[in-house]
């Protein structure tokens, strides 16, 4: 017998056993998710079902067209263009004078005009009582995973309407043009923009939320105001016209000073820098020198916080709602890739860790959605029926509170599900991270708001009394539910609250009442999941970690809702 094999069995046999060669190719590794961004957000329609059921068939098919428009490649190029390219502040022009003009990427306005056009930012007002605030909230919800920083504008503008209808002379002027579906971008006079967006400019550099201790002065001038003094935070500056606060010597007013004369010419509103920000970069926001700025007095000499309040109400809601977008996208972003990755040998989204950390996510995100669409029916419920409006003052705060907790921690675990991908800036999740703490911040941030609770409890019992009984009525469904309950009651923060305790207080608050919606509207799994997960074992209701669902709970129907 020979000592080996024939040479050229020898030679075959080792090229069987060597590596194919090397060649540069992508492989396992996930594309950007296309999707429709409304028909695909199974608990979103679910949520609008319930809270909206008034909602006309034309607002439901706007929302529809939008959600689509945002689920687009060419949408999603578009955020990562105005985060690329931010604002650019222009102080004076070529020969010296004041021009105090930002500068915005031509994608910035591709976007304000998806939501202009679409009549998001006037809906609430135009369906007012009928579904508006619902249909409001919803597509805010949809904008923000477009891009969060162009929804400040939009934001600020849907909420300005409820203050300045306080005024006749204002309104009659401003009304039509916060209401028009377009997109006027031009530095002109007021009165020649068929179209108007609004901002908001309370903060100044020694109160921050203490906007008592306010500086800027206003004097009375002809039929109108001269404002002299300092913001130390504006956004969008762009806009065509602000609610700002300054002293009288009845107190503290409100004004509305445009950001252009009568005649065209500059009102003063002088801009010393843009903010360089953690996140929210392409949103522009300044601060602002008013140099003999011309205003009209909003409300009573001395009543600006009231009048202002009513500005802020409504733009807490949004602050609220935006963070459960966030967290939507990020879940998105997150399942997307791990049903295309594969590790180990089978995809990520099969392996049963992945899934309770993906699960855990989209129980916050159905539970947000829940509870913004139950308090926008508050708002619109609150224009038929005046009893309910302590409690259309008290819930934004809850929500936007709790929101705002969790986000940061959520997204954090959606970026790495991603892995290294997850912390890179050609990623959304990166973003999506940096954007999470400024609706924490931005219309009071949470110690704000927890003491604004206890003064609305304190000032109207029966908004606390009416939600106490919104959450005893889900009684009877969740032992875990209804234990958690007993608990709070108990305890009865509700009615004797302590400064010391008012996170305890909202936090539980905020928690009971996504799980009554859940328990109320949602499949039985997912209420039972989300009180396994946030009401046992605890005295305070909430989470603590993201640790999946409990044994014998599985996260697949769970995951089969975030993309059907």
């Amino acid at each position: 017998m020979p000592d080996s094999l024939p040479a050229s069995s020898t030679e075959h046999s080792r090229e069987e056993e060597r590596p194919a060669p090397w060649r540069d190719e992508v492989l396992n590794q996930s594309a950007p998710p296309l999707r429709h961004a409304f028909v695909d957000d199974l608990p979103l329609r679910e949520a609008l079902r319930c809270h909206a059921s008034g909602l006309s068939a034309d607002l439901l098919t706007r929302l529809a067209d939008l959600g689509a428009q945002v689920g687009t490649l060419e949408t999603r190029a578009m955020g990562f263009a105005v985060n690329a390219h931010p604002p650019v502040l222009h102080t004076h022009d070529p020969q010296g004078r004041r021009r105090d003009d930002v500068e915005y990427h031509p994608d910035y306005h591709r976007l304000m005009r998806i939501a202009l056009e679409g009549g998001w930012h006037s809906v609430a007002w135009e369906a007012e009582g009928c579904g508006g605030h619902q249909a409001h909230v919803a597509a805010l919800y949809l904008l923000t995973q477009a891009e969060p920083g162009f929804c400040c504008p939009i934001t600020m503008t849907h909420a300005a309407w409820p203050a300045l209808r306080q005024d006749e002379s204002l309104a009659a002027f401003w009304g039509p043009r916060l209401r028009a579906r377009s997109h006027d971008p031009r530095t002109c006079a007021p009165r020649d923009k068929h179209c108007a967006t609004f901002g908001m400019a309370m903060t100044e550099r020694q109160g921050g939320s203490d906007v008592r201790s306010n500086l800027t002065q206003a004097h009375a001038e002809g039929e109108g105001y001269r404002l002299n003094g300092h913001k130390w935070f504006m956004s969008a500056p762009m806009s065509d016209a602000f609610l700002t606060l300054a002293q009288l010597e009845e107190g503290l007013t409100c004004f509305v000073v445009p950001r252009r004369r009568e005649d065209g010419s500059h009102n003063g509103l002088q801009l010393q820098r843009l903010k360089d920000k953690c996140g929210n970069r392409a949103n522009a926001s300044s601060e602002v020198r008013l140099v003999d700025a011309r205003g009209q007095r909003l409300g009573e000499p001395g009543r600006g916080i009231t009048t202002i309040l009513e500005m802020v109400h409504q733009t807490r809601l949004d602050a609220a709602t935006a963070p459960v977008a966030l967290m939507r996208q990020a879940l998105v972003e997150a399942l997307h890739h791990c049903q295309q990755r594969h590790a180990f040998g089978k995809p990520l989204a099969s392996q049963p860790l992945m899934q309770q950390v993906l699960a855990d996510i989209a129980l916050e995100v159905e539970a947000g959605i829940a509870l913004c669409l139950r308090i926008a029916r508050q708002f619109d419920d609150a224009t038929r029926e005046p009893d309910t409006r302590p409690l259309a003052r008290l819930a934004p705060a809850i929500a936007k509170y709790w929101h705002n907790r969790r986000a940061p921690a959520l997204l954090a675990e959606a970026m790495e599900c991603l892995g290294g991908n997850g912390y890179i800036e050609e990623h959304l999740t990166a973003r999506l991270y940096r954007e999470a703490p400024v609706n924490a911040i931005w219309e009071g941030s949470g110690n704000v708001l927890c003491l604004d609770v206890l003064r609305t409890l304190a000032r109207h019992p029966d908004a606390g009394e009416a939600l106490l009984s919104e959450l005893r009525d889900a009684r009877g469904q969740s032992p875990r539910y209804d234990a958690a309950l007993a608990i709070f009651e108990r305890g009865n923060l509700l009615h004797h609250a302590e400064e010391a305790r008012a996170r305890q207080l909202v936090q539980s608050l905020a928690v009971l009442w996504q799980a009554a919606l859940l328990i109320h509207h949602a499949p039985a799994d997912v209420a039972e999941a989300f009180c396994a997960t946030r009401l046992a074992g605890t005295d305070m209701p909430g989470a603590t970690g993201v640790h999946g669902l409990p044994p014998g709970m599985s996260p697949r129907h769970l995951l089969a809702r975030v993309l059907p």
